[in-house]
């Protein structure tokens, strides 16, 4: 038979590509050709590829080089990169990171304060170096407190707090000694009513420990809220200032809220308790305990009315003390009555605002019953944003807050001895607060004292900065 070819042609990619049948009689010679031909195919279509994927890569950015896939050795360095990081972490915080077994916030308040009186004051019962003078820096507080939760109840927020407060004492510089460290707050406090479910709930809660008496509004309102630098003179008169061991329940009842300017003021506020009764620090010394009520109510009005934010108080302190008596030479020991009573008016409706409080005690003594009365006017009138709560709930940036300036005056009148006609003292006070900062006041006070009895009247100035952290 004779040799016969069957020649024809493919076209792929705009080449054409040489098809060979070979018959069987086809020779080595054909063969090679036809691979020769396959071959010179595949190096013009790869040729045609790179020229497609030149215009491609002309038109499109370049690919990051984080586009590319991970390779294992990519994956094991970042294993190693993160062992590196938290082996870093965990040794910072062993080392620089104070624990506790709860959570606990750490705050406190320190006062730095110049005065200048004249005349000049000298410290009482000297009898060492101090000596009389007219100008004076001093540390008067310094506190230092731990708050936190013992049991966080996540369904219905009746939860299990704590407080614990230290506080710095001067000394007298008449005692010449060192100053003293001692413990003001130490308290638990339970919330028998849910606390998650809004503000317009009422509120009930259980403090056990030692804790400032529910007496008045000088003896619990807050910093902000108490312009004069020096407390009333009734507070620490009548020991209503205090702090005192036992338990105090409080609570309030049918609160009137406004959720557009997160305002809330219940109808009525109360706290009873029991405590020892002679003071902070100290076992009972009898076998009596002293009782205390408080009353408040605010007048349920709109947040925009007049009358916004106006309470009238009442409160009343049933109390024991110890007196020593002589008979016939002989000292005994007994129980007297100490009992005070006061009522206090409440009005900040920004920028005017005013405090009134009136309180009494009745104490029996050895020589009889002693009677005595105080009472303060305090009027104020703030420039600035500092108690809008729709501003201070705003996001701030960095340490930003708003300034203001609050201008007081305040007359403050306190008689130890009805009995007598020449213990009286009345002080009138003019001043400054300036709000620079979330936690930091400058505060400057002009008082002038009157004196009953013979001695001389006396101004003081007295310039201090609060600061918090």
């Amino acid at each position: 038979m004779g040799k016969s070819f069957l020649r024809g042609g493919v076209i792929l990619g705009g080449l054409l590509l040489p098809a060979y049948t070979l018959a069987n009689d086809a020779s080595v010679e054909s063969l090679e050709q036809q691979v020769k031909g396959l071959e010179q195919a595949v190096i013009e279509l790869k040729k045609q590829l790179d020229a497609v994927q030149a215009r491609n890569e002309s038109t499109v950015a370049p690919r990051n080089a984080l586009d590319a896939p991970a390779t294992r050795r990519d994956l094991n360095g970042i294993r190693a990169d993160l062992e590196n990081y938290k082996y870093d972490q965990e040794r910072q915080y062993e080392r620089t990171t104070a624990r506790t077994r709860r959570g606990t916030a750490i705050g406190g308040t320190v006062v730095s304060r110049a005065s200048w009186s004249n005349p000049e004051r000298v410290a009482s019962n000297s009898n060492t170096t101090a000596d009389e003078s007219h100008s004076s820096f001093e540390i008067p507080a310094a506190q230092i407190n731990f708050t936190g939760s013992l049991y966080r109840d996540y369904a219905e927020g009746k939860n299990l707090d704590y407080r614990l407060q230290f506080a710095y004492a001067r000394n007298d510089p008449s005692n010449n000694s060192s100053s003293q460290f001692n413990l003001n707050d130490a308290y638990l406090v339970y919330s028998f009513l849910p606390t998650v479910t809004g503000l317009e709930e009422n509120q009930i809660t259980a403090t056990f420990g030692q804790q400032q008496m529910p007496f008045g509004l000088e003896a619990q309102v807050g910093e902000e809220l108490r312009p004069v630098i020096d407390s009333a003179q009734f507070l620490s008169g009548l020991g209503v200032g205090t702090r005192q061991i036992g338990m105090v329940i409080r609570g309030d009842y049918k609160p009137y809220v406004d959720y557009g300017f997160n305002y809330r003021a219940p109808l009525l506020e109360y706290a009873f308790g029991i405590v020892n009764g002679n003071g902070p620090n100290k076992s009972d010394n009898n076998d009596q305990k002293d009782y205390i009520l408080r009353l408040a109510s605010t007048l349920p009005v709109d947040y925009h009315s007049i009358f916004r934010e106006l309470k009238a108080g009442f409160s009343y302190y049933k109390g024991k003390d110890n007196i020593v008596y002589d008979v016939g030479g002989i000292q005994e020991i007994g129980q007297g009555d100490a009992d005070r009573i006061g009522f206090d008016l409440y009005y900040n409706h920004d920028p005017f605002g005013f405090t009134y409080e009136w309180a009494k005690g009745k104490f029996d003594t050895a020589n009889g019953e002693r009677e005595s009365v105080g009472q303060y006017l305090t009027l104020y009138y703030t420039i600035g944003e500092q108690w809008v709560r729709s501003i201070r709930s705003q996001g701030k940036y960095d340490d930003w807050w708003p300034t203001s300036y609050q201008f007081f005056i305040r007359g403050d009148e306190y008689d130890p001895d009805r009995r007598l006609d020449d213990d009286k003292t009345v002080i009138y006070t003019a001043g400054l607060n300036v709000f620079f900062a979330e936690t930091t006041k400058f505060q400057f006070n002009l008082a002038q004292h009157k004196y009953s009895n013979d001695d001389p009247d006396s101004l003081r100035a007295t310039a201090q900065f609060q600061y918090g952290f």
